[in-house]
Order: C-alpha cells, then sequence, then structure tokens
C-alpha cells in the first residue's frame, strides 16, 4: 500500500489552500473591475469564457506544479480577453455578427415558422414550454415567440406587441419576404 495517494506531506495541501484563497479573492476582484458585462446574460462569448475561466481555475487548484502567479495571470488574461472582445462587439455591427447569433423569430401571429424550427432543432412542445413558462396556457394571444441570443424562448403576447419594433432585425422569414406561413 502506497501511503502518497492519501498523503502527501503539508506542502501541497498549503499550496492549494493559499491557491484557493488567493485565487479566489484574485478572481471576484477582477470580475468586480470588469465590471457587469462579464457577468451577464450568457451569450456564446460568455459562455466560452465563463467554461475556460472554471476550467483554468478549477484545474489550478490541485495541480502543485502551477504557481498562483499563472493561475492570476490565466485568470486575467481570460477576463481581459473577454472585455476587449465586448468592447470590440460593441463598437462593430461586424464583429458583433461574427461573434452572436442574431434571435430567430420561431412563431408569428399563429404559424409556426417551421424551416426555422428545423434549423434550431426546435419542436412545437418548445414553443408551448415557452408560452407556460411566460404564464400562458395556450398560444391565443401569443403574438410572437423569439429563439433569444442566450438560447432562451422570449414570448411576446399580442397586448405586448407595439409597433413590433424590437422584431424588425429578425422578423424576415427563411424566403426573405417577411415571417413565413405554417409549413410542413
Amino acid at each position: 500500500m502506497d501511503i502518497s495517494q492519501y498523503w502527501d506531506g503539508w506542502e501541497p495541501i498549503i499550496h492549494t489552500l493559499v491557491t484557493v484563497v488567493a485565487g479566489y479573492v484574485a478572481l471576484l476582484v477582477m470580475l468586480r473591475i470588469s465590471g457587469p458585462r462579464t457577468m451577464a446574460s450568457m451569450t456564446p462569448l460568455d459562455f466560452i469564457v465563463a467554461v475556460t475561466i472554471g476550467s483554468a481555475f478549477g484545474r489550478t487548484l490541485t495541480a502543485v506544479e502551477v504557481p498562483l502567479a499563472q493561475t492570476v495571470l490565466t485568470l486575467a488574461l481570460l477576463i481581459l480577453l473577454q472585455w476587449v472582445l465586448a468592447w470590440l462587439r460593441g463598437r462593430s455591427p461586424r464583429f458583433r455578427g461574427l461573434l452572436d447569433a442574431p434571435p430567430v423569430l420561431v412563431y408569428y401571429q399563429g404559424s409556426f415558422q417551421r424551416r426555422t424550427m428545423r434549423r434550431h432543432q426546435l419542436v412545437e412542445e418548445d414553443v408551448h414550454t415557452a408560452v407556460r413558462k411566460s404564464g400562458g396556457g395556450s398560444l391565443e394571444g401569443v403574438s410572437a415567440v423569439v429563439l433569444q441570443q442566450d438560447g432562451d424562448l422570449g414570448v411576446i403576447a399580442e397586448g405586448q406587441m407595439g409597433d413590433g419594433s424590437s422584431l424588425l432585425p429578425f422578423a424576415q422569414g427563411d424566403d426573405g419576404e417577411g415571417p413565413t406561413e405554417d409549413r410542413r
């Protein structure tokens, strides 16, 4: 029986303790400095950064051979990269187009946008689930359902449609001629 798999001395324990505390504090400070955008609703960019930060931080918690300075530098670079990409995204429509999936209309004024739903692997039950989550019991009274950038389905009731200006950027159907009719 090899005792080293259960106990390898105090050095790795102290290293883990210092790394966890210092890394956590450093991450907390960096996230606070970087602003609320870093912790905003998850776009694909945010998701990638969050997973990468979690992976990098998790790896360093138990890896004795990774110095604390390298951990903090890694976290700082990932947050800086996210901030720079978010900054570019906010100033360049072309860059935004590369990073963001546009919202997609999946139901509009009584018609499922079937071609769009197939392209995004959605079924009618997904739309019905979104309507139930928004407090509705049926599609009656629903003007539109939108697949948002973060993957959520947003429901717009008839009384909330207004002039529909929030739908203008993506209200075209698959044929480019406005929302499509019910297609099978």
